[in-house]
């Protein structure tokens, strides 16, 4: 019997070495072998070899790729320096978020699918799907404010002033550089409830001047438009009403795009020449008070209801930011248009004007657009109704803050001027020139914890002093307790404080 299976079995064992096989394959490659006959032995082998190398031609040959240890596309760590700014920029915004009387939600970080369908226009290509999850289509959140427009809907809440801070998901073309990420966080602040008109959007535009202000970006400005004018110039000018939102989604790109750029794009989106030309002598429009006051008396768009309305609005925002002290941040801007499909009255967006971090080529119309803008929002009365069964409205209008490029910014600012930011809060270190006194440093250490004093020491039992002035150096520390003996405790006791001068280890103190 094992002379007669000699041959199929070399021939068995030649034909596994073409292929990697598992031991199931190997099983079925040599249950062949147990045939009556020789050539049917081998016709089975071959037959089973041949399906085996189908099956690698189509997984692929050569080993398998080396794994990549990196971050996904459009994401990034952040380092204990890079947090630190993160979280001067975070305490600066919900600082004045409370000021302003918000309260703070959240919501989840998904949402189901058909939540967030139809809300973002050409933007919902930009929304993460996720696979069925029990029944469940689901996707990662766009924005902050469809999930809390679903909330107020949900909770039959009829009004609310609310801040949020969270991460948000976009399937977008990342631009590192420019603060332009996949995952990142949004701040938003926003104001619900039946309300005399432009009052809490004006509060929204303070709001935005307080934070930028505050975090000392220099120069920028706020423009301000109305979805209501826009759709009044649209009307006006010919454009067919099932064109007005992709109109709109051309027209906002003329921050970054010259007009004839922009018209080229409207005129592919179905709109004829005559008509983008006549749109083209109002989007390019920008100023103050006095540029709404001759809208407000021009022929043409006082044949609109909705654009007429929404300049008597907009000449009340201003005058309402006069009183609010931002009316010298503020313009009027034709061109700012918001491509969110949400957006039903005043919209605003900020722009730095003077930021280091741009290149000039990357300049437009005198602005900065290296890092995009770094505000923006707008009002959006009817979002809460759509997801009302009784279709029940509540007005909202806010404002989100675009923190990760404002993030950029200020990590760019502080390496030009090598400004130094303490990543750690910690007032004293405990410390000893001495061996044998870890257990000495403990209970100290212990005491000013127990007196809700940040503090810290070594990790080691006899660390070498120049060690320890080095960490609270290199850390920014500004105290140090010294336990010593003898000749050693000069300063003529056991414990002494001593005050820690950045560039010089030496350090006097005062009688512990």
């Amino acid at each position: 019997m094992l002379k007669l299976l000699h041959a199929p079995l070399t021939y068995c064992v030649r034909q596994s070495l073409k292929i990697n096989v598992t031991k199931e394959n190997y099983q079925r490659i040599f249950s062949c072998l147990f045939c009556n006959n020789v050539s049917e032995q081998k016709s089975k082998i071959d037959e089973e070899v041949a399906k085996l190398l189908a099956l690698k031609a189509q997984l692929g040959d050569g080993p398998a790729p080396k794994f990549q240890l990196k971050t996904p596309k459009g994401t990034r760590d952040y380092d204990a320096k890079q947090m630190a700014v993160r979280e001067k920029v975070f305490n600066c915004v919900i600082k004045c978020f409370k000021r302003h009387g918000a309260s703070t939600l959240d919501t989840p970080v998904f949402e189901l699918k058909e939540t967030l369908t139809n809300k973002y226009g050409e933007d919902s290509k930009l929304i993460y799907d996720l696979k069925d999850q029990g029944g469940e289509m689901l996707s990662l959140r766009y924005d902050l404010t469809v999930p809390f427009a679903r909330y107020m809907a949900m909770t039959k809440s009829q009004n609310i002033k609310r801040y949020h801070i969270a991460k948000v998901y976009r399937r977008d073309n990342p631009a590192m550089t420019r603060g332009r990420y996949r995952e990142f966080y949004q701040c938003d602040f926003d104001i619900a409830g039946q309300y005399d008109p432009m009052i809490p959007d004006a509060e929204c535009l303070r709001i935005v001047s307080e934070i930028l202000s505050g975090l000392d970006l220099g120069e920028y400005v706020i423009k301000v438009n109305d979805r209501r004018i826009l759709d009044g110039v649209f009307n006006v000018c010919g454009c067919p009403s099932d064109k007005f939102r992709s109109a709109c989604s051309a027209v906002d790109k003329l921050d970054k795009m010259p007009w004839e750029d922009v018209k080229a794009e409207m005129i592919e989106k179905g709109l004829t020449e005559e008509t983008t030309d006549k749109i083209g002598t109002y989007v390019q429009l920008s100023g103050g008070i006095d540029l709404i006051e001759k809208l407000l008396t021009d022929e043409s768009l006082l044949k609109s209801k909705c654009a007429v309305q929404g300049l008597t609005d907009m000449k009340l925002l201003f005058n309402y930011l006069e009183i609010f002290q931002v009316i010298d941040k503020a313009s009027f801007d034709l061109s700012l248009a918001r491509g969110l499909d949400y957006y039903t009255g005043a919209i605003f967006e900020a722009v730095l004007l003077n930021s280091n971090t741009a290149n000039e080529t990357e300049r437009v119309k005198g602005e900065t657009v290296g890092v995009g803008s770094v505000a923006g929002g707008g009002r959006y009365d009817n979002l809460v109704g759509s997801f009302d069964p009784k279709g029940r409205s509540v007005p909202c209008v806010g404002v989100s803050i675009g923190v990760e490029r404002i993030f950029s910014i200020l990590e760019a600012q502080m390496k030009r001027d090598g400004q130094k930011l303490r990543t750690n809060e910690t007032q004293v270190y405990v410390a000893s020139p001495q061996k044998g006194f870890l257990q000495e440093r403990m209970k100290i250490v212990t005491e000013l914890w127990n007196s809700n004093i940040k503090a810290e020491t070594s990790y080691k039992k006899n660390p070498k002093m120049l060690n320890q002035l080095q960490e609270c150096e290199e850390s920014g520390i500004p105290l140090v307790i010294i336990i010593a003996s003898g000749e050693l405790g000069k300063w003529g006791g056991q414990n002494s404080l001593c005050h820690i001068k950045r560039g010089n280890n030496s350090a006097k103190g005062e009688h512990g």
